[in-house]
């Protein structure tokens, strides 16, 4: 067993026009020290798995199946008071905007030296040093005079520092990054990333991180989960979902972004169309609208809900196409298109 293993968790919200699927059957697992990217469009239910693994969702109307082991205790049918005594402790979350996430009223040192307390029986002086020390390991310049700043008083790569060394407070064995780079420059999201391989190499935590950017994830993870309509669609190592795709919705990620590696020659190629409603996902594959292969399965695709099966050295793929066929058009059509970009 990892350390965090997920077991065909469902997360769904009953609204007035229906029930929305927004995680429907989803398994992984993290290893401690390594990462996992969970890649996909703004709507496949990337976010509301981080939530859910977190415990946010208790209490509210989600409907929560499935199971969640954090190093062998399960949270799915744990009370959301204890969930709550781990978080902070034992997993912790980036989230996506830091100015939204932190509380406007209060300064950034305080948040820090509130979250800290909470899981360490020391005085205020003991944390409010704890808390100038993480400001100057995430990079903060002047951290003993910033640590009385707002976050209104920090730029946006300042202010994602600050996020994530409020989430490494404690030293969590689960960091959850969402969207972490999102909104900012090229060079600082470069050094943010820098910052986190860093720091999960001291902590060896093992560590998710969301993005709907393949670029985000290239050089940070192990493993990365291709994620569509709830479902993951395709999972295996960084190398395998980079250079042998088997899913065509995954062609169609790599296809969308740029490279810099080489003189561009064609348009970035996009993928057609839009995500499904989570209400009304399309019967069968729920990427059949969309999918330029879709006419190959004999109809299935528009019938049948494919099985995510393993093609080699779990790698997983969701699609009623042959691997002889997909590993033959990847070959032959789409590899060859990605090269000229």
């Amino acid at each position: 067993m990892s350390f965090l293993d997920v077991k065909d968790l469902k997360i769904h919200f009953p609204t007035d026009d229906g029930l929305v699927k927004s995680v429907d059957g989803l398994s992984f697992g993290v290893e401690r020290g390594k990462t996992l990217g969970i890649v996909g469009e703004s709507g496949s239910g990337k976010s509301v798995t981080s939530l859910g693994v977190l415990g946010l969702h208790k209490g509210g109307r989600a409907r929560i199946s499935g199971e969640i082991w954090l190093d062998g205790e399960e949270l799915v049918g744990a009370t959301a008071e204890h969930v709550r005594t781990l978080r902070g402790k034992k997993m912790a979350m980036i989230f996506q905007d830091p100015l939204s996430s932190m509380h406007p009223y209060y300064t950034v040192g305080h948040q820090i030296i509130e979250a800290y307390r909470i899981h360490h029986d020391v005085s205020k002086q003991v944390a409010r040093k704890h808390a100038i020390d993480m400001l100057g390991r995430v990079g903060i310049p002047e951290p003993a005079r910033r640590v009385d700043s707002y976050p209104h008083e920090f730029s946006g790569g300042m202010r994602q520092r600050a996020m994530i060394a409020m989430a490494l407070s404690c030293d969590p064995e689960l960091l959850i990054a969402d969207e972490p780079t999102t909104a900012l420059d090229v060079t600082v999201q470069a050094q943010i990333l820098d910052l986190m391989r860093d720091l999960q190499r001291e902590f060896n935590s093992a560590l998710i991180v969301i993005t709907h950017d393949l670029g985000v994830v290239a050089e940070l993870s192990d493993d990365i989960l291709v994620m569509y309509a709830g479902k993951c669609v395709e999972y295996g190592a960084a190398d395998d979902i980079f250079y042998r795709p088997e899913h065509p919705y995954t062609w169609g990620l790599l296809g969308s972004m740029p490279r810099l590696d080489r003189e561009p020659t064609e348009r970035l190629l996009p993928i057609k169309g839009s995500p499904p409603s989570l209400i009304n996902v399309p019967s069968g594959c729920a990427f059949n609208p969309r999918c330029p292969y879709a006419e190959r399965t004999e109809g299935k695709a528009t019938t049948v809900v494919p099985e995510l099966a393993e093609t080699e050295g779990g790698h997983l793929v969701r699609c009623h196409m042959s691997r002889a066929e997909r590993r033959n058009l990847w070959e032959n059509e789409i590899k060859p298109v990605l090269e000229t970009q």
